[in-house]
C-alpha cells in the first residue's frame, strides 16, 4: 500500500484544517517545499497536494507551489483543489502533476469529468470522492449532495475510472481513526483503487487499511501533530 503524505496549501504554507472547515485553519510549516525534501529525504516518495484557496475560489491559484515541488524535488505529486475546468486541469498537469484529483466536477459536469478520463486516461485523473455521513460533498466540503458513495463510484468505475480518493469528513482533522469498515463495502466494487483519507493517527490504522486492501493512505494532521513520524512512515514505504 503506498504512503502518501499530504499537503494542503494556503496562502502559500502547510496548513490543516479540522473537517475541512476553514475557522479551523492552523500552520504547520511556512514553506511548502521545505516540507516536501523533508518527507523525500526519509525515502517517502508521494505527496497528494491540496490548493486550499483553489478549492475555495473554484479555480487553481497555488500551481507555482506545485511547480516548485515537482521541479524541486523527486516526488510524486498528485494535485486536487480548484479544477473547474480544462483549462484548470491542463495547469496542474503542465506545472508536474503526475495524477489530478477531480471531486466537485465529478458531481456536477459528470460529462465534462469523463471526457477528462477519456482525455487524459484512467491513470491520470484520480475520482475525489469525499463524504458526509455516506453523501458525496462538493465546493471543498461546503455542499452536499444526494450521491451515495457506494452508486458514486460503482458508476464511475463502470465508465473507466481506476483511482478513487475517499475522505470521510466527519473524520478528517479528528484523528479517530478512519472509516475501514466502509472502505471493505467500496473495496468490493471489482477494480478499484482506492485511496483511504480522514481520521489515520496510527500505525495500526494504516496496518488495518492495507489489510482491507486499500491501494493508498493519506497521512496528514496525524503527522503534524506527532501522533505519527515521517521516520515511522519510511519504513512503511
Amino acid at each position: 500500500m503506498r504512503i502518501i503524505v499530504a499537503l494542503d496549501i494556503m496562502d502559500g504554507k502547510c496548513v490543516r484544517l479540522t473537517k475541512g472547515d476553514f475557522s479551523t485553519i492552523r500552520v504547520y510549516r511556512e514553506s511548502p517545499l521545505d516540507m516536501a525534501k523533508e518527507i523525500e529525504d526519509h525515502g517517502i516518495r508521494y505527496v497528494h497536494l491540496v490548493d486550499l484557496d483553489g478549492a475555495r475560489d473554484k479555480r487553481v491559484i497555488n500551481y507555482p507551489i506545485l511547480e516548485s515541488i515537482c521541479s524541486g524535488t523527486s516526488l510524486q505529486v498528485d494535485f486536487g483543489g480548484g479544477i473547474r475546468s480544462s483549462d484548470d486541469l491542463a495547469i496542474a498537469f503542465n506545472s508536474g502533476a503526475i495524477q489530478v484529483t477531480s471531486g466537485s466536477i465529478s458531481v456536477t459536469n459528470r460529462e465534462l469529468f469523463l471526457e477528462w478520463v477519456s482525455k487524459w486516461g484512467p491513470e491520470k485523473i484520480i475520482l475525489g470522492a469525499d463524504f458526509k455521513e455516506r453523501k458525496i460533498a462538493t465546493e471543498g466540503w461546503a455542499e452536499s449532495s444526494d450521491s451515495d458513495i457506494l452508486t458514486f463510484i460503482a458508476y464511475y468505475r463502470e465508465r473507466g475510472i481506476k483511482y478513487a480518493i475517499c475522505t470521510d469528513i466527519e473524520k478528517d482533522g479528528m484523528m479517530l481513526g478512519p472509516s475501514v469498515d466502509l472502505y471493505k463495502e467500496i473495496l468490493r466494487i471489482p477494480g478499484i483503487n482506492l485511496i483511504a483519507s480522514g481520521g489515520i493517527t496510527t500505525l495500526k490504522d494504516i496496518e488495518d487499511l492495507s489489510e482491507a486492501g486499500c491501494e493508498g493512505a493519506i497521512i496528514g494532521k496525524a503527522l503534524y501533530e506527532g501522533k505519527l513520524t515521517l521516520k515511522e512512515l519510511m519504513h512503511l514505504c
